[in-house]
């Protein structure tokens, strides 16, 4: 949808995403080992929540956050998964990266976001995200 300069835009759609790592991601200015969570319409868009759960036993990984603007991978956020042993009679905390209605994250028309794991997992780290295209 065409937007007029200076005025006001409202939420188009109310959206989820989810992505999945398992290898480790150890540099961080590259595509290497993330994975692609969402890209923002043609308005931008704004995350309201981001949280990662692991799929497996788990030992302690960071859980990293990009932003890739069509040229650069630029690391915006970074959180620890705390060691888990999964197990049918417990649950797991996900980890959250701290975003919310109060703190969102803003993004520009065009903007990816993709997620890795610092430490490689055969099953699988599981991101969600909440956000609204604009």
């Amino acid at each position: 949808m065409a937007v007029t300069p200076n005025s006001v835009i409202t939420p188009q759609s109310i959206k989820t995403a989810n992505a999945v790592c398992t290898a480790a991601k150890t540099t961080y200015d590259d595509a290497a080992a993330a994975v692609l969570l969402l890209t923002a319409g043609a308005n931008g868009g704004v995350l309201y929540g981001l949280k990662a759960v692991a799929r497996a036993t788990v030992t302690a990984t960071k859980c990293q956050l990009y932003r890739y603007d069509g040229a650069n991978y630029n690391l915006i956020a970074s959180t620890v998964m705390s060691a888990y042993t999964m197990a049918a009679t417990s649950a797991q905390a996900p980890t959250d990266f701290g975003f919310n209605e109060t703190a969102p994250l803003r993004l520009a028309p065009g903007d990816a976001l993709y997620v890795a794991i610092g430490v490689a997992l055969a099953g699988g780290v599981v991101f969600d995200a909440q956000y609204e295209e604009l």
